[in-house]
């Protein structure tokens, strides 16, 4: 698999997600065996007002592969900001032209650019010509019609080295199934490659989407959540024919742990902790009992009692 100069050792990529692909959820995927991971969206503005907290999303040491993302809608700005960015060595830039968020699309920018394709080939154009690494984008499948194919070719003609389709439109969000057929007309008539993102949930869910669309590579968002170990089922599944991971109840809750306690040494106690707690419910998702803890569990603003919560929690419903 390669986009652009880059070669990545495998075709599954965790997708950017905000407040949850941060460093250590990365790095974890990336142990896991993500061929590619994205930080969380970038401001390009507060890149250009030099928010200190917008570049300290930035830090991708020792995650490489690595992109870094960046949002906004103003060519000029996206530009200028491209040396800072590159300050931290990304091996690819990305550009958000899809989030549906209404923080982001209220100001024109993600998924609202699929409004104005002509605005997404100038930022393309701009952010391509000052970048010494590949610019990708990341699109849905329009904003409220399908015009994926019409934007995508525009990229592709301003400089995309690859782009990245997620097949709901922002007036669906995340609701009901996301449309492979939009993604497979793209892959269709466009030279570069098309990465397929949305409803990757399993293995095999990762080798239908190329089988049903053409695609190059495969994005895997919500279905890491909680499951790192997705991307070794995957890579199982490619290479074997068959998926031979399945972590066990107590494995996931060790996960858990350790999860957290790279958290906190990356972000401190009190702020690591917080953030854990999201992911700690999702790693316990569907396991007995989860639902009596999970309420606890936001409650808790210490690792001591996490852990022992936790702990009693394995010995109550896991090992009876």
């Amino acid at each position: 698999m390669q986009i652009g100069n880059l070669k990545l050792e495998n075709n599954t990529f965790l997708a950017p997600m905000a407040g949850i692909t941060d460093r250590v959820f990365r790095q974890i995927c990336r142990e896991h065996g993500a061929g590619l991971v994205y930080s969380e969206m970038i401001s390009a503005k507060g890149l250009w007002y030099n928010d200190k907290k917008t570049a300290s999303l930035m830090d991708i040491t020792g995650e490489a592969p690595a992109a870094i993302q960046i949002f906004g809608s103003e060519p000029e700005i996206m530009a200028e900001i491209v040396p800072k960015v590159m300050e931290y060595k990304p091996d690819i830039i990305d550009i958000n032209m899809g989030c549906p968020a209404p923080k982001i699309v209220n100001n024109g920018d993600g998924s609202a650019l699929m409004k104005t394709p002509e605005l997404m080939g100038r930022i393309m154009r701009a952010v391509s010509d000052a970048s010494p690494v590949p610019v990708t984008a990341k699109i849905r499948r329009g904003w409220e019609e399908d015009n994926s194919l019409l934007c995508a070719h525009i990229l592709e003609e301003n400089g995309a080295a690859a782009v990245a389709v997620h097949g709901r439109t922002r007036r669906e969000f995340y609701s009901g199934r996301s449309d492979r057929e939009c993604i497979k007309r793209i892959k269709a008539e466009l030279e570069i490659p098309v990465i397929g993102n949305g409803d990757i949930f399993t293995a095999r869910d990762a080798l239908d989407m190329p089988d049903d669309t053409g695609c190059d590579a495969v994005m895997v968002a919500r279905g890491a959540q909680g499951n790192p170990w997705l991307f070794t089922q995957i890579n199982e599944l490619k290479k074997y024919g068959e998926v031979r991971t399945f972590p066990t109840p107590s494995e996931k809750l060790e996960m858990a742990l350790t999860h957290t306690r790279r958290l906190i040494a990356d972000k401190g106690e009190s702020r690591g902790i917080k953030e854990a707690r999201k992911h700690i419910a999702w790693y316990i998702k569907g396991l007995r009992g989860a639902s009596e803890i999970k309420s606890e569990i936001f409650r808790i603003s210490d690792f001591a009692t996490m852990e022992k919560t936790l702990t009693v929690y394995i010995d109550k419903f896991l090992e009876s």
